[in-house]
C-alpha cells in the first residue's frame, strides 16, 4: 500500500513545489476509503486530502503516507499529525522520516502520543518518489538526472554534427514526459548555440508544464534563461528539486566529472554511425576500478524499435 501511495505522489511532481510531492492512502476493513497527493503549489497536503475523501470512516483506519506528516502550523493550513489524530486513525505507516527540522520527528511523536501506532517502513519506491527533495535536504542541490540519447557505438550525432533524429518517436515522447516531471532543464553553451533547442514539453494536453531553462555557459545570457558557469553552481537554483540535463557531450562529463549525476537515463537507438561524435567526454576517471560499482540497473523499457534504460547511483556513492 505504501508503494501504491508513492505512485500517487508522482502525480504532484513537480507542481507541488517548494513542497515535496507526497502521496497518502486511508485503509480500512480490506479498501481504500481515501487518496491524495500534494497538490499544486503545496497545498493542499496528500493526507489533508485523503481525509477529506475518507470523511468520517477515517475514524478506526489506517494511513499509508510517503513522507512524515508535517507537525507544524502555517497561515497555509494546520499540521497534518493535527488532522490524523482529529480523524482518529488507528495507524499510521510512513516511508521516510522529514527532514525539515520543523517536523523532524515531531509528527510521529505527535501521532504516537495520541494513541496512534505510528511506523517507519522503507521502500525504494517511496525513496524515489522523494529523491529531489531528500536530496536537497542531504546535499544542498537538486536531484540530477542525465539523459542520453546515442547511437549503439554510443554516438549522438554523425561526424558532421547531424543528429536529428537519432531515436524515434516513442523515445522523443518519453524524453518530453520526463521534462515534464523536472523543475528545470540544463543544456551546454554549445548544444543552446548549434541547435537552438525549445527546451519545452511538447505533449498534448500537459505543455503548460515545461521546466524552467537552464544553460551551462561562461557567456552572456539569453531572454529567459539562467546561466550557470559550473555544475557546482546547481545548489543555486532557487527552487529546483528535479533538474533534467539533457547535453551535449561536454556538459554531460562535466557533471559526470563532478560527480553530480543521481539518475543516469539512457536511449539508445538500433543504428550504428561509426566516426561519429561521441556521447560524452573525458569525465576524468582515474582508473578501472574508479568507473566499476557506481550505477545500478533500475529501469528497461522498448520505445518503439528504440531501447530506454536508467540507472541510479549506488546507495554507497550517494
Amino acid at each position: 500500500m505504501l508503494a501504491a501511495a508513492a505512485r500517487l505522489a508522482s502525480r504532484g511532481r513537480p507542481l507541488s513545489r517548494p513542497n515535496p510531492a507526497v502521496g497518502c492512502i486511508i485503509f480500512k476493513d480490506g479498501r481504500v476509503i481515501g487518496r491524495g497527493w500534494t497538490q499544486d503549489g503545496g497545498r493542499p497536503h496528500a493526507e489533508a486530502m485523503a481525509l477529506e475523501q475518507a470523511g468520517d470512516a477515517a475514524r478506526g483506519a489506517t494511513a499509508y503516507v510517503t513522507l512524515e506528516p508535517c507537525a507544524h502550523r502555517s497561515e497555509r493550513g494546520p499540521a497534518c499529525s493535527d488532522l490524523l489524530v482529529e480523524a482518529g486513525l488507528a495507524r499510521a505507516v510512513i516511508g521516510a522520516q522529514d527532514p525539515d527540522s520543523r517536523t523532524a520527528g515531531d509528527g510521529m511523536a505527535r501521532l504516537r502520543e495520541a494513541g496512534i501506532q505510528a511506523e517507519l517502513l522503507s521502500l525504494p519506491e517511496v525513496e524515489h518518489s522523494l529523491d529531489g527533495y531528500l536530496t536537497r535536504a542531504s546535499h544542498g542541490r537538486p536531484h540530477v538526472t542525465l539523459k542520453l540519447a546515442m547511437s549503439l557505438d554510443g554516438r549522438i550525432a554523425m561526424a558532421d554534427g547531424s543528429s536529428q533524429w537519432i531515436t524515434g518517436e516513442a523515445a522523443r515522447a518519453h524524453v518530453h514526459s520526463r521534462r515534464a516531471m523536472s523543475d528545470a532543464i540544463l543544456v551546454g553553451g554549445g548544444t543552446w548555440r548549434e541547435d537552438k533547442p525549445r527546451l519545452d514539453v511538447r505533449l498534448a494536453g500537459i505543455e503548460d508544464r515545461s521546466p524552467a531553462r537552464v544553460l551551462l555557459s561562461r557567456g552572456v545570457p539569453p531572454d529567459g534563461v539562467k546561466v550557470i558557469n559550473s555544475p557546482d553552481q546547481v545548489a543555486q537554483l532557487d527552487g529546483v528539486q528535479y533538474l533534467y540535463v539533457e547535453g551535449g557531450a561536454g556538459a554531460a562529463a562535466s557533471f559526470l566529472g563532478a560527480d553530480l549525476v543521481d539518475r543516469l537515463e539512457i536511449y539508445r537507438a538500433p543504428i550504428v554511425l561509426g566516426d561519429g561524435l561521441p556521447a560524452l567526454g573525458d569525465i576524468h576517471l582515474a582508473s578501472l576500478e574508479e568507473a566499476h560499482g557506481r550505477w545500478t540497473l533500475v529501469e528497461t523499457r522498448q520505445l518503439g524499435s528504440d531501447t530506454f534504460t536508467a540507472y541510479r547511483r549506488t546507495r554507497q556513492e550517494i
